[in-house]
């Protein structure tokens, strides 16, 4: 009797191609430890993804559809500005917490000056700031906010967190070594700092309450 054939998803190859780019990055991977570390054969892999670019492309389009899905639910929400922010910042955190070899991905990306990105995937992730833009926009309209760029404020949000979440490794090991100890802040403690200080930031009248 022919043994039955295990199936292998689509999503079990991208998780173990994220881990394989965030160790490597794109030039350093290889499809055969891709496929060893998913636990399918390279006739497998190639039968979902034609190639490593695909392979590559695939996982970052997947990773900001699922931010900008989020961070749009927010923006479209009836809530008020400020609030909207709170959100946006804790939805952030929470999705690079969910993905935590994303900020790896990315900063590869980012140092490599966005080298494999292709016009589908920087569309792909141009829906993360606009969404973030639409916030933005919205309480410059309503009063609520000063007259803050777009851009800045979702780079002043977006960094600390990624660079924050990234860094836990090396905060780590400066704490084992007692130069400074830099886990006394915790990850909710942080994303409660970055509400504060982008409500402090983007109010227009900067005696800001807390967001409710």
């Amino acid at each position: 009797m022919a043994r039955r054939r295990r199936r292998v998803s689509p999503e079990q190859i991208l998780h173990a191609a994220a881990l394989e780019f965030a160790e490597r990055g794109y030039a350093g991977a290889r499809v055969d430890r891709i496929a060893r570390r998913a636990a399918v054969n390279k006739a497998m892999l190639y039968y979902h993804f034609t190639s490593k670019q695909q392979l590559y492309r695939t996982l970052l389009r997947q990773m900001f559809s699922r931010a900008a899905e989020r961070l749009q639910a927010i923006a479209g929400s009836n809530a008020a500005p400020a609030a909207k922010v709170d959100r946006v910042i804790a939805a952030i955190a929470a999705v690079i917490q969910e993905h935590p070899v994303f900020p790896s991905i990315m900063l590869r990306e980012v140092a490599e000056g966005g080298a494999h990105l292709d016009r589908a995937t920087l569309l792909a992730l141009a829906s993360v700031p606009r969404a973030v833009a639409a916030i933005v926009e919205e309480g410059v309209a309503s009063g609520a906010f000063r007259a803050v760029h777009p851009v800045f404020a979702y780079f002043s949000v977006l960094a600390p967190i990624v660079f924050y979440l990234a860094g836990t490794p090396i905060r780590k090991e400066l704490s084992h070594l007692h130069v400074i100890d830099l886990r006394a802040l915790s990850p909710a403690e942080f994303v409660a700092a970055m509400q504060d200080a982008a409500r402090r930031s983007f109010a227009r009248d900067r005696r800001v309450r807390r967001a409710s």
